[in-house]
């Protein structure tokens, strides 16, 4: 899986979570819940997807890790790499 195939998956989860937000306008490099209104249950949503739906664990203290798109790609990718292995 590539890292802009990373992005998409977090945005499809999102839009799961919260589909009245216009996610057209997210800037990869700006914190997600600085964008979005995204409250703190929300973001819990998305780890809880992201193993429900493919496998991929994110420790607690791996949270911050998941601010951005971009740091969300970068911080999955590898992740998602290893869960197709």
């Amino acid at each position: 899986m590539t890292k802009e195939e990373c992005k998409q998956v977090v945005l499809d989860i999102i839009a799961e979570i919260a589909p009245d937000e216009d996610l057209s306008s997210v800037k990869p490099d700006v914190r997600l819940r600085d964008q979005l209104d995204l409250d703190s249950m929300d973001f819990l949503d998305i780890v809880m997807e992201l193993r429900k739906q493919h496998g991929i664990e994110v420790p607690e203290e791996d949270y911050p890790q998941l601010a951005s798109l971009d740091s969300c790609a970068e911080y999955l990718t590898p992740k998602f790499q290893a869960v197709q292995a």
